[in-house]
């Protein structure tokens, strides 16, 4: 069998990561190509930080609640809670489904 049917392999979107703080920074070639390095990733939606905090994703997630809600109260002329909360539970479930396996506040600010 042959490789005629595999997809092509992009070695410029392959990153590394180095993680923690007394991390060497080494280098890393795949095959001939130096590999960049990052301080954040975003990968299945969620920002991952060479720190491991979740602070960059809890602010990601929270401006997008707060464009939500100003999306509601400028489509809604109804301001009942019991009006605005289910159509808010609603449009933000798959921003929480997301995040909330990988969801651990390091910080009071991230809740």
């Amino acid at each position: 069998m042959g490789r005629k049917n595999c997809p092509k392999f992009s070695k410029g979107k392959c990153r590394v990561l180095h993680l923690r703080r007394n991390n060497p920074l080494h280098q890393y070639r795949l095959e001939t190509d130096l590999l960049e390095s990052s301080f954040v990733e975003k990968d299945l939606g969620i920002l991952v930080d060479n720190k491991l905090s979740m602070s960059q994703q809890c602010a990601l997630v929270a401006e997008k609640a707060n464009g939500i809600l100003v999306w509601i109260r400028k489509s809604t002329a109804s301001r009942l809670t019991e009006v605005i909360l289910p159509l808010y539970s609603v449009l933000m479930r798959p921003y929480w489904d997301c995040c909330v396996q990988f969801w651990v506040p390091q910080y009071k600010r991230d809740m």
